[in-house]
């Protein structure tokens, strides 16, 4: 035997394998596939310094310690793109060709159409500047500040980066993931109005036209009132749109400029430098620039969507014309970035010619940074000058066409088709039909289930009843209540002595709950007075993504004591005890939806989450490779049912096992018109094909409830368990 490390090269990575000769070329390939997922027969291994192919086993023994991985998929890619590239590129350039001349055709046609007065544009941009301005106002951010649950926000946002497998985050990606969060958290607490509520009964409303601001709306910038007519009671409802975003912060209600407006000023009290964006076509919304992602970002509260530029031209059919971002320091046209059609835009800007804006545009900005040093200056100006580079360079580059984009969700059905930005009826966010390979971080998950068993353990020793079971689980799943409910990076929470009843059960089989303290972080100890302390035993964070699973099994493990005729050593089985489940792989999907419907959401073990196959409805599929390329022996599964929506639940798949890592499959289990009957439901199954050793596992969803008028499939969670 002879012990080697090997550094293999692939693409811009490197990979150490640790090699026994004796166990030959093959096991060393399976192990290069572990690490790169390249199946050992699509692998092509060469010395990186004689570029020798190793062939055998020979070839590997006596190679230098560094290889040079290539991919035949990647080597037949290349060929084809080789042979394809000559006439790529000149649809490519006949492409670009194309749209300079519109865009040159546009710029003629605005010199006739636009109108050299700037007044008109002056007079939409700087109420907008004074707008801004008002974030800026300390009284205003503290306001702000004062309203948001901060702690939640920050718990939200680790987990997130957890989830992610990302326990250790730099200062910019908790500042990047905290921004998302407030992000979500003001679409939930923010409230759209068609119409107000009757003012005395409550009841619907109807608009009857605008009446005259009172002293005390135009205080807070209500220029504009609407009037609203009760069909009830027929009196009439007032509806001031403030501009204050200080007002904002009470009434939290109103349309996308009230939205925008509030949501600006948070992003500038937590810190975020922040732009209000404006579109001549009837919407604001929010960019943020991100030092994690080193841009700006765009961020529009009223869908709760970031990150896609794209949405108004591509999702929501918009005939954009100007989009400009106004901050406390500057102006910017930055419609560029929210088109890939900019000629058919240009030919739209009939406001006033292209140098006349910029002029303008120019003349704020110096106006803005009138008293700003010349270093801030300097470095602002470097900062404009890398952004209008990199819109320039995205401003001709395709349209990824695997990302689908919504119509416009907020607003009244009526009012969104009257404005053309309809698109879908259904209530959905960004999705990929090409999911990347993501990772399970969901050990935790594995370890919850696995630390009932010396409970249950317990109950059949000293034959608990069902009910005195059950008391026991709900005082443990009270005390983690109080628990959750302290601050999360300092939990800790008490257990007072008893003598009698399921809470003396509960503390005589504590040392049987300990491998469940275990699970989530936790430590309990007993102190000087007689009581149990509960306390942080490491990382908050892990704490806080274990919690949601403990209750979640908490509720499962009692609903299945319930349905037992009595506890005893025949129930010390699955789906009771839910031992062995397989955890930490990768799994891939044939689609997701963004940010909550992603694949690991169908293993994180909560029923927080869900996993959205926007196209699934008629066939879809998921793969899930286990960690190190580790060989189970598949016994049984679990699909619960998501939160909503049952016409979405799987009714009909397929399940098949590989023991090549997914080159070669072999079915291990059908269902044909399989029915959920709840949300939430779990429903098992059993592996009838024992004896198979599988490193990969397969499901095709083939069909779902009802999937007439519903094209998307969703699960709540997937859980596959093995054999001991």
């Amino acid at each position: 035997m002879v012990a080697r490390k090997f550094l293999v090269r692939f693409h811009d990575s490197d990979f150490d394998v640790d090699y026994d000769t004796d166990d030959g070329l093959e096991v060393f390939k399976f192990q290069v596939f572990s690490l790169t997922s390249i199946p050992p027969e699509e692998q092509k291994i060469f010395g990186s310094d004689d570029d020798r192919l190793v062939s055998d086993d020979s070839d590997l023994a006596s190679i230098s310690d560094r290889l040079r991985l290539v991919s035949v998929t990647d080597e037949v890619k290349q060929e084809e793109n080789s042979l394809d590239q000559n006439v790529e590129l000149a649809m490519s350039d006949e492409e670009l060709a194309r749209m300079l001349q519109a865009e040159e055709e546009a710029l003629v046609f605005q010199q006739f159409a636009a109108s050299e007065d700037r007044s008109q544009m002056e007079a939409r941009i700087r109420p907008y500047v004074d707008q801004v301005l008002m974030y800026e106002d300390p009284n205003r951010q503290d306001a702000a500040r004062k309203t948001v649950p901060v702690e939640k926000l920050e718990e939200k946002a680790l987990v997130a980066l957890a989830k992610e497998g990302n326990f250790k985050p730099t200062k910019s990606e908790e500042d990047y993931a905290f921004l998302l969060q407030l992000l979500f958290w003001f679409k939930q607490s923010f409230r759209w109005v068609n119409a107000p509520s009757c003012d005395s009964c409550g009841s619907e409303t109807v608009g009857s036209g605008m009446g005259t601001a009172l002293s005390s709306e135009t205080l807070y910038g209500a220029s504009r009132v609407e009037l609203y007519r009760c069909t009830i009671c027929s009196r009439t409802t007032r509806f001031p749109r403030y501009n204050d975003p200080l007002k904002l912060l009470e009434t939290r209600r109103g349309r996308c400029g009230e939205w925008a407006n509030c949501f600006t000023l948070y992003c500038r009290a937590f810190g975020y430098e922040s732009r209000l964006i404006l579109d001549f076509t009837d919407h604001v919304w929010t960019e943020c620039f991100s030092p994690s992602l080193g841009r700006w970002m765009h961020l529009d509260p009223c869908e709760g969507i970031y990150d896609n530029p794209l949405l108004y031209e591509k999702g929501w059919k918009k005939k954009l014309d100007y989009a400009i971002a106004i901050a406390k320091d500057g102006v910017y046209d930055v419609t560029k970035r929210y088109t890939r059609k900019w000629h058919e835009v240009l030919s739209r800007r009939t406001i006033t010619p292209e140098p006349i804006l910029s002029t303008i545009l120019s003349n704020i900005r110096r106006e803005l940074r009138h008293n700003l040093t010349s270093q801030v200056i300097a470095t602002l100006e470097e900062r404009d000058r890398n952004e209008a580079a990199a819109i320039e360079r995205d401003l001709h580059s395709k349209d990824d066409a695997s990302i689908s984009l919504p119509g416009r969700q907020s607003g009244a059905k009526e009012w969104r088709i009257s404005r053309s930005e309809f698109g879908s009826d259904e209530i959905c966010s960004p999705s990929s039909s090409c999911c990347p390979v993501r990772k399970c971080v969901d050990e935790h998950v594995t370890k919850i289930y696995n630390a009932f068993f010396p409970v249950i353990c317990y109950f059949v020793e000293k034959s608990c009843s069902k009910s005195r079971a059950v008391e026991v689980l709900q005082i443990f799943r009270r005390i983690l209540v109080d628990l959750k409910n302290s601050p999360f990076r300092r939990r800790k929470t008490s257990i007072n002595s008893v003598s009698n009843g399921a809470q003396y059960v509960f503390h005589q089989m504590l040392p049987s709950f300990s491998q469940l303290f275990d699970a989530l972080s936790l430590k309990c100890e007993s102190n000087a007075n007689g009581k149990v302390d509960i306390y942080l035993a490491d990382d908050p964070v892990k704490t806080s993504i274990a919690l949601p699973v403990l209750f979640h099994t908490l509720d499962d493990v009692m609903h299945n004591i319930n349905v037992l005729y009595n506890i005893n050593k025949d129930s010390l089985s699955w789906p009771l005890l839910k031992l062995n489940r397989i955890c930490s792989g990768l799994a891939l999907a044939s689609g997701e939806e963004f940010p909550f419907g992603i694949i690991t959401s169908a293993f994180d073990g909560t029923r927080l989450s869900k996993w959205e196959e926007p196209n699934g409805a008629r066939g879809c599929w998921i793969i899930y490779k286990v960690l190190d390329n580790k060989m189970h022996e598949l016994v049984a599964y679990e699909l619960m049912s998501a939160n909503d929506v049952p016409e979405r639940d799987p009714k009909d798949w397929v399940l098949e096992g590989s023991d090549d890592g997914g080159s070669s499959w072999r079915v291990l289990d059908k269902q044909n018109s399989q029915m959920f009957k709840n949300r939430f439901e779990r429903r098992a199954y059993k592996i009838a094909s024992v004896g198979f050793l599988a490193n990969a596992f397969r499901f095709w969803f083939l069909a779902v409830l009802d999937a007439r008028e519903n094209n998307r499939l969703q699960l709540g969670s997937i859980d596959l368990y093995a054999r001991s």
